[in-house]
């Protein structure tokens, strides 16, 4: 086992202790020879805390589309120059929207949850409850698991026994074990509701930026107001798609800059685009209404 592998297991294990550091010495003598002084000093460990990858993803998913539909009716609204047909056909669109996306989410969160059907969360409890009464009725027992567990890696016998000492001891040996020695991933809980709130919520406000502009004008300044929503959306397309390609390829450096830039032009474009379709389908059906009449 490596020396990268055995701290993959601390997140098992209790806050790390004296021997831990015993253990992570004799590795690092075995491994590069490396060592100061014969001691190992604690690392630093920062408490980070991380939001959810999953809603990240769902709330780019629900801005992504957010600032874009809404953006492109808007400006084929716009063509027909009122503005509370703007404001109104855009928060219809904004509603029904942020519904179907919601239920969208659902319905997609719901369905993952099928990889984890009913028999096998009663299985995995069981298998848990059954560990848990080993781990206090049969040390010795969980002792030999932990030993084959380990043996394997080929690791020094005073290392394998110094782990077997300190996982014996541990709150966290059925966790272990459940891991290890059943190989039965954790399932994880519902997030149905969280992912339908997160892609309605991230799509009702990608689209209402481009509705902000149509608040300030007149009955009559559609168009002025399409201007200023065509700014404000370019702006803010472009901070979306250069921060959704930076979140994942990293902030720093002239590379991830220039992929954020790629990005975020990217996002201008289809935005672009989408609003040009809307209006020059609004004007084409107006002069076919001017033309039949």
């Amino acid at each position: 086992m490596s020396f990268s592998s055995l701290s993959s297991l601390k997140g098992l294990l209790s806050p790390t202790t004296e021997s831990e550091y015993d253990i992570e010495k004799d590795l690092s003598n075995s491994s590069d020879g490396e060592s100061t002084n014969g001691e190992v000093k604690p690392r630093d460990v920062k408490n980070s805390k991380f939001i959810d990858g999953r809603v990240i993803s769902d709330a780019i998913i629900g801005l992504s589309d957010g600032m874009t539909v809404p953006f492109a009716l808007t400006a084929g609204l716009s063509a027909l120059g009122d503005t509370k047909v703007v404001v109104f056909g855009g928060f219809a669109e904004l509603i029904a929207g942020a519904i179907s996306m919601g239920l969208g989410g659902y319905l997609g969160a719901k369905s993952e949850e099928y990889i984890f059907p009913d028999d096998f969360l009663e299985s995995y409890h069981a298998t848990l409850k059954e560990t848990t009464k080993a781990a206090l009725t049969a040390p010795s027992s969980v002792s030999e698991t932990i030993h084959e567990i380990f043996t394997p890696y080929e690791l020094p016998d005073h290392l394998v026994s110094q782990l077997t000492t300190h996982l014996t001891s541990s709150p966290h040996l059925p966790s272990f074990l459940m891991t290890f020695q059943h190989t039965l991933p954790e399932p994880s809980g519902s997030r149905a509701f969280t992912c339908a709130l997160t892609i309605a919520l991230s799509y009702f406000i990608g689209g209402f930026v481009p509705l902000l502009p149509y608040f300030f004008v007149g009955p009559d300044q559609a168009f002025l107001a399409l201007k200023w929503s065509i700014a404000t959306m370019a702006i803010a397309l472009f901070l979306f798609g250069y921060g959704k390609t930076c979140f994942v390829s990293g902030w720093g450096g002239s590379k991830n800059i220039k992929k954020g830039a790629w990005g975020g032009l990217q996002m201008v474009i289809v935005g672009g685009v989408a609003a040009g379709c809307a209006m020059g389908l609004v004007k084409g059906f107006q002069a076919l209404g001017a033309g039949s009449a």
